[in-house]
């Protein structure tokens, strides 16, 4: 088996470490993972400044996209009615589901009384937030991933570890050994061979399946349509050659009108992948029509809640339901840019997910350290298309953290500590001048690379630059006095003319006169 090999079957079966530190100390000792990571997101994020750049009203139209979702949320629960409402005048199935337990039931279902053997799915967030794959699989209907990377990551028995990109973490070595399996022989990992290979494979597939299965990515509520974005076409074909199909969507994925769809096609596909505008876009207003050539015979669109309507009245987080799931704030994010996604443990990941899956998730208990996966560094919030403030929301969420008891006593006394020693300037300056001392027997090179107390988890993966060896302060005091000095030993007929110069002009000043020399 090659090293890929073993790596791949390494991270299938590996039980999933407990705590964000634990998955994101695997994730730092994975070069590939890092460098694989790093390179792909940096190239969205450039991509995603070009297209903003290019378009040359980026800024107004983040402020029409904020307001869009700002006014869609706040009224949320009028729209969802007027779309459930057009959609039904359609002859589309509507289904409100206020848990995932629900939602999965009501799929099952569906599928049960069509009696399907198979299902193909477009990228669906939403069916990955409640493992849906799983729960078809345990009622013996075969679920066949059509999106390439969630392809790929099927095969892997892995879960997305980006909202866009959900193989992120892989090259196309790898990719060439889970395909080649699945075809039964050796495949080159040359890409057009191996598209080409997922290419026939799946539309067979697609011709056999019985339901189609979709997430959405906007739901217009003065048509009861439902839109979505893509780029290799799996979509629209999930949505015409099956006779059902089902959607799942999050309630938060409504927006009024067609005329605000055309903001949100501009701002999501300049985001997510820096295109102008993405490939396909199908607009889907019910079931096929009598004069239509093609599309399905049944239509469901189940619309999940699954702890979304918690967040409403919520002036901390409500604005988290505006989110357009492009994936911008995972590119921006130099903690996500260096542990990929699978070390935030849930279904989202980067900025948007260490709110959302605890948003989403009650047990505090299991959740609450995500929030500490930020350094509060603000570019989620400059690179987010419709303006969710993510950085203050994470220390919201560590303030409630500590708040329901689950803080950490140690890391609590340190900021009691810390706070005491900053309180008074005086104070600081004392400890500063103890430290500088102190860190003598420490310092190697320039920096403190010693793992004792809370460098510990610091220096596992850098070095903690020492203390300077003088305040500003320190060093601004010694510079006015070099200037004062330089002052004073003036050459006398050169600070005669100043003195003189400035004389005159103030003298002519009080004339009215402008002052030249």
């Amino acid at each position: 088996m090659s090293q890929n090999a073993a790596q791949t079957k390494s991270e299938s079966n590996h039980v999933k470490p407990a705590t964000v530190k634990e998955r994101a100390d695997l994730a730092l000792n994975n070069d590939f993972l890092r460098k694989a990571v790093r390179f792909t997101t940096e190239r969205l994020r450039d991509g995603k400044q070009k297209a903003a750049n290019d378009h040359g009203h980026w800024e107004e139209w983040r402020e029409r996209g904020r307001q869009i979702r700002l006014h869609t949320i706040a009224h949320l629960d009028y729209y969802l009615n007027l779309f459930a409402d057009n959609a039904r005048a359609y002859g589309t199935h509507i289904h409100f589901a206020a848990t995932g337990e629900e939602a999965v039931k009501i799929a099952l279902e569906i599928a049960q009384r069509k009696q399907a053997a198979s299902v193909v799915k477009s990228k669906s967030m939403v069916t990955e937030e409640l493992h849906l794959n799983t729960a078809l699989e345990s009622i013996d209907v075969e679920t066949i991933e059509t999106d390439l990377g969630e392809y790929i990551i099927q095969l892997a028995g892995e879960t997305p570890s980006h909202i866009i990109i959900p193989a992120i973490h892989k090259n196309r070595y790898q990719i060439a050994e889970l395909l080649s399996k699945e075809a039964g022989e050796e495949l080159l990992p040359e890409t057009t061979i191996l598209a080409g290979f997922v290419r026939r494979k799946l539309r067979e597939k697609f011709l056999e399946a019985d339901i189609g299965m979709t997430g959405c990515n906007f739901a217009i509520a003065e048509t009861g349509s439902m839109v979505l974005f893509e780029n290799e076409g799996n979509a629209r074909m999930v949505t015409t050659l099956p006779k059902t199909q089902i959607t799942l969507m999050g309630m938060e994925r409504i927006i009024p009108s067609w005329s605000d769809l055309e903001v949100m096609a501009t701002l999501l596909p300049r985001s997510a992948t820096g295109q102008k505008l993405t490939v396909y876009m199908s607009g889907i207003s019910g079931p096929r029509r009598k004069d239509d050539g093609d599309g399905p015979e049944e239509q469901h669109i189940i619309i999940l809640d699954n702890g979304r309507s918690e967040q409403l009245g919520d002036p901390e987080f409500q604005e988290l339901l505006n989110c357009i799931r492009c994936g911008a704030c995972l590119n921006a994010c130099p903690v996500y840019r260096h542990i990929g996604g699978h070390a935030y443990g849930g279904t989202y990941s980067g900025p948007i997910g260490a709110v959302l899956t605890p948003a989403l998730n009650k047990n505090v208990d299991q959740w609450d350290d995500i929030a500490g996966a930020s350094s509060l560094c603000g570019a989620c919030y400059e690179a987010c298309p419709v303006k969710i403030p993510l950085h203050d929301m994470l220390i919201y969420l560590r303030r409630r953290k500590v708040e329901r008891g689950y803080g950490d006593k140690a890391e609590g006394l340190g900021m009691k500590g810390f706070g005491a020693i900053m309180a008074k300037s005086q104070r600081f300056s004392s400890v500063m001048k103890v430290g500088r001392i102190g860190q003598k027997l420490l310092v190697r090179d320039g920096g403190i690379p010693s793992k004792l107390g809370p460098l510990k988890g610091w220096n596992n993966y850098r070095i903690a630059p020492k203390l300077a060896d003088e305040s500003f302060r320190e060093s601004w005091k010694e510079l006015q006095e070099e200037l004062d000095k330089n002052s004073r030993e003036m050459d006398p007929s050169i600070q005669k003319r100043m003195e003189d110069l400035l004389a005159k002009r103030k003298a002519e000043e009080l004339k009215g006169e402008p002052g030249y020399d």
